[in-house]
């Protein structure tokens, strides 16, 4: 970009700024969920409920298919 379009596009400095610090967040955050050491510890947690009778086993089973399917779509290391 050119020093003008630099200087129009300055007033929306903030909003790209607020946009890249969102899509930075969003990132780490998809990481953080789909990790497949805590998508284990989910699970396990997951169990703990069930036999602690804090769920039903309509509940452990849609939540351990939605785990499950987010661990088997993970990319394996090569």
């Amino acid at each position: 970009m050119g020093l003008f379009t630099e200087i129009l596009l300055l007033p929306l400095a903030p909003v790209r700024g607020v946009v890249w610090l969102a899509d930075r967040v969003a990132d780490v955050a998809e990481r953080e969920l789909c990790d497949p050491a805590a998508l284990r510890l989910r699970l396990a947690e997951l169990n703990e409920a069930l036999e602690a009778g804090e769920i039903d086993e309509e509940e452990f089973e849609r939540e351990e298919e939605r785990l499950l399917d987010l661990l088997e779509q993970r990319p394996r290391p090569a």
